[in-house]
């Protein structure tokens, strides 16, 4: 897959080369995009719109954001999303946040963020964790609570700060210390401190590997890669499409959901991402894999890096928008969640996803104007387009009677992704919807799709439809 030469700048699709895939065969089109084509409709439900969505500009761990608390950066997407839209505190219902990696004094970041916003105490906020989905649990929570008429207003999105994660004493030291707490004489204090070895200082990182496998994401994409055939070049050339449109998406001025920040003892307002960076195939291909060594495909160039970054969006019912005179970006038309084998099938949660989702709206590959993938890995990318062209994938896991064919790869992430715009883990939900909605209205769409992968084999595919006279601004 030549991503370099067929679908750098977004403007050409590009087929799989499936010849390495075993049990597949000649590939069939999808029938052609029909005009009239609508997603179904609940006769019961009610129009969601999501009203528009900001972002703090997404910077690389241990930079900039590096001496602020998580709950900084979400105050700031909460306040920026206000004043964007000119939108009273008074008016929000309820506020939902995700994170993953927690700030340990401040574990419902929704409300402490919402508290420090300056939000009435008398607004409910609560966090969920749904690792790389979380700000999409976020977003669809506040989707049930409308649906349900339990409220009319809700803001969602997530944060994750990796400047700082939370370093534990070892178990044996923590129970030691809870011991010595509850010791009365100081005698049972001296019995205690007798059972002390030094061992027990050694400290425990925050899990970067599958708990229910032991396996880290990285060595999970490699092997996937394997699985599927899916060459270094393939992937580094995928890694260089991404930042090259991330590139030029942000030289256009197309990241209109970002919002500068001003950081507290930093002269420069930070105002971009700083981790996109086009590099050349020469560069790319002499790095060295980071995970399995000295043969593996995954290498510091096509993994997403660890971010800071906060993001926040606001959902209403339509009837609500049009009473308070606020112009939607898009309807949040549909959303499904699937999860699957955490050890061989991690990473495929959009090769699951999408087929489930189209099918549940009754659209096909070609009615989609938009996609908006989460990148990992290249790999992974790479991997789950293979997925959906391959029939006996999709006959074996989907159960499918044939596969659901390769998207139109001219219409993929044309202004990147999270392998060069970067991934804050709770707050690339929103990012994607974002996106999609404006890349709907920039390239004259109707339906767009958000499709995700998740620690834990879980994944996401949402249905985005462009509101009428929408703005990209």
């Amino acid at each position: 897959m030549n991503f370099q030469n067929a679908c750098v700048l977004g403007r050409k699709s590009a087929s799989l080369n499936l010849k390495n895939v075993s049990r597949t065969v000649q590939s069939r089109p999808m029938s052609a995009a029909v005009a009239a084509t609508a997603p179904k409709q609940r006769n019961n439900s009610q129009n969601i719109v999501l009203v528009d969505g900001v972002r703090t500009p997404f910077l690389t761990s241990g930079s900039t954001y590096s001496k602020l608390m998580p709950h900084e950066l979400a105050r700031h997407s909460l306040l920026s999303l206000l004043q964007k839209n000119k939108l009273d505190k008074e008016l929000i219902d309820y506020i939902v946040y995700g994170s993953v990696i927690q700030e340990v004094k401040t574990s419902n970041i929704a409300r402490e963020a919402a508290l420090a916003a300056g939000f009435s105490d008398k607004t409910p906020a609560h966090t969920v964790t749904m690792a790389c989905i979380s700000s999409n649990a976020a977003i669809t929570t506040g989707m049930g609570l409308i649906a349900t008429n339990t409220y009319d207003i809700i803001v969602a999105g997530g944060v994750e700060f990796m400047s700082d994660v939370p370093i534990r004493h070892s178990r044996k030291m923590r129970a030691l210390m809870l011991k010595a707490n509850k010791a009365k004489t100081l005698g049972q204090r001296l019995s205690l401190l007798s059972t002390f070895r030094p061992g027990f200082l050694a400290p425990e990182l925050p899990a970067v590997a599958e708990f229910s496998s032991g396996e880290t994401m990285g060595h999970s994409a490699d092997r996937l890669a394997s699985a599927f055939n899916v060459s270094r070049e393939e992937q580094d050339s995928y890694a260089l499409r991404s930042h090259t449109l991330a590139k030029e998406a942000q030289e256009k001025g197309y990241f209109t959901d970002l919002v500068p920040f001003k950081v507290q003892g930093v002269d420069q307002v930070v105002d971009k991402d700083n981790g996109i960076r086009v590099s050349t195939p020469e560069s790319l291909a002499k790095l060295r894999p980071a995970f399995v060594k000295p043969y593996g495909t995954i290498t510091a160039a096509n993994a997403s890096f660890l971010t800071d970054g906060a993001s926040a969006c606001v959902i209403m019912t339509e009837e609500k928008a049009k009473q308070l005179g606020l112009k939607p970006k898009a309807y949040l038309r549909d959303f499904l969640y699937v999860s699957q084998d955490p050890v061989d099938q991690l990473l495929l949660g959009p090769a699951y996803g999408i087929p489930k989702l189209l099918s549940k709206a009754g659209l096909k590959l070609n009615d989609i104007d938009s996609w908006e993938i989460h990148e990992a890995f290249a790999g992974q990318i790479v991997a789950n387009l293979k997925a959906l062209d391959s029939d006996w994938f999709c006959k074996t896991y989907l159960g499918l009677s044939e596969k659901v064919g390769t998207p139109d790869l001219s219409k993929w992430n044309n202004w990147g992704g999270s392998l060069s715009i970067g991934h804050p883990f709770a707050a690339t939900g929103v990012r994607l919807c974002m996106h999609t909605a404006n890349r709907l209205v920039r390239e004259d769409g109707k339906l767009g799709v958000v499709a995700a992968c998740a620690a834990g084999g879980q994944g996401v595919a949402m249905l985005i439809e462009r509101y009428p006279g929408a703005t990209a601004d």
